[in-house]
């Protein structure tokens, strides 16, 4: 039995499919929670919703872009329909730029990047915020980046849009924090997770190549499961005055 406040929540995790995303449904799901799991790769989140049913947990797959409204709307509406309500939502799919610098990015990774990584997010919160007010009670976890603390990170679109991920926490954690509604984020380091360019992904802004550029600031690179013990973590009841939290998981990097 879950001591953690998790067992019987209903929690929507995006970028479920792999990485941190899959780290995190998978440990939801071992706290008795019922996980939808959403990504745009169908084949993936099916697979992280049997591993889930395989050990007995219980969870639905959604897939889909999240830039577009009609997934989210689906995403939201499944959660509502099939577990009654949304307790938790966790926004953690993204996609990197280009490591491109601001004079050279085109309107189409510009507008791609903040779809995926801020506006989807915003989307999501809007949609779940009704629910969550009709209850009494809600936690949002955002997954921002440690490019989120810094400019060096990555490009330029994918550093604005984890800037704006911190602004989009804090406005909801002061805005909702009288509503018995929590907000926070996460903000990973370097993680061993699939990076690679397609959307619904999760991914830290850290190449291969970047990766030895910055490894010695970045330390010992992360597994993904560390990054979803500290999102489970601030969903949980042990976080229940935890709100508008901007949490580093980079082994010191944000220190340096």
């Amino acid at each position: 039995m879950s001591t953690t406040g998790l067992s019987g929540k209903s929690v929507i995790v995006t970028g479920a499919a792999s990485g941190i995303g899959r780290a995190a449904a998978l440990r939801f799901a071992a706290e008795d929670a019922k996980v939808v799991v959403a990504d745009l790769n169908a084949e993936a989140a099916k697979s992280v919703v049997s591993e889930i049913e395989a050990a007995g947990g219980t969870a639905l797959a959604v897939t889909g872009d999240l830039s577009d409204q009609a997934v989210i709307d689906e995403v939201v509406a499944s959660a509502v329909d099939t577990f009654g309500g949304v307790d938790i939502l966790v926004n953690n799919a993204g996609i990197m730029d280009g490591m491109t610098a601001a004079a050279d990015v085109t309107d189409t990774e510009w507008e791609r990047v903040l779809r995926v990584n801020l506006t989807a997010p915003f989307l999501l919160a809007r949609a779940v915020l009704p629910h969550m007010l009709a209850a009494g009670s809600g936690v949002i976890v955002n997954t921002a980046s440690e490019a989120s603390l810094r400019g060096s990170a990555a490009g330029a679109a994918y550093t604005v849009s984890k800037h704006g991920i911190l602004g989009l926490t804090r406005s909801l954690a002061v805005m909702y924090r009288d509503k018995g509604i929590r907000a926070n984020a996460i903000a990973p380091g370097g993680t061993a997770t699939g990076i690679g360019g397609s959307a619904e992904v999760d991914r830290e802004a850290h190449g291969p190549s970047v990766i030895m550029r910055h490894m010695g600031n970045m330390g010992r690179i992360a597994a993904a499961e560390e990054q979803a013990a500290a999102i489970v973590y601030l969903a949980s009841d042990a976080a229940s005055s935890v709100n508008g939290a901007i949490l580093p998981v980079d082994n010191g990097w944000s220190a340096v």
